[in-house]
């Protein structure tokens, strides 16, 4: 079924204001990497410029799977979504480029930007290991709602 076939039962596809405001609200999502079997997914944490790019903070040297899998990816995917209940949650899934940042261009993401949720294994790890900034190209977004009761919920 479509996204129109489904309004009737509370679901919505989001406009393009719901989505940057999703995303400027949020900030854990899941990182879809290819590879040549099944995509490689890590939750993530992630800052949001308010347009057309997310900053990720990756903790680890270039022998790392994911650091190797988003330098080598084309394409890639990210799926941000908040599920209160069964009959109120959004999600906006993007696709796009991931690059690392250059050095010279860290001081460009400003602190609102810039992820702001950090486990204390990220703290501590980021002192003894590179801490690399790696930058999504938001190339498409869809997203979708669902508010209240489908109808006939109570009989």
């Amino acid at each position: 079924m479509t996204i129109d076939e489904l309004t009737d039962f509370g679901m919505h596809e989001m406009t393009d204001e719901e989505v940057e405001g999703f995303l400027s609200s949020q900030s854990m999502g899941t990182l879809g990497l290819p590879t040549d079997a099944e995509p490689y997914l890590i939750p993530m944490s992630y800052g949001y410029n308010g347009g057309s790019r997310l900053y990720f903070y990756f903790v680890g040297d270039n022998g790392s799977r994911k650091v190797e899998l988003a330098n080598q990816a084309e394409t890639v995917a990210f799926l941000v979504y908040s599920a209160e209940t069964a009959f109120n949650w959004e999600s906006v899934g993007l696709t796009g480029t991931i690059q690392k940042l250059p050095e010279d261009r860290r001081g460009d993401i400003d602190e609102t930007a810039a992820p702001t949720w950090r486990p204390e294994l990220f703290e501590t790890a980021s002192d003894s290991l590179e801490t690399q900034i790696y930058e999504f190209q938001i190339e498409e977004w869809t997203g979708v709602r669902h508010t209240g009761l489908p109808p006939g919920f109570y009989g």
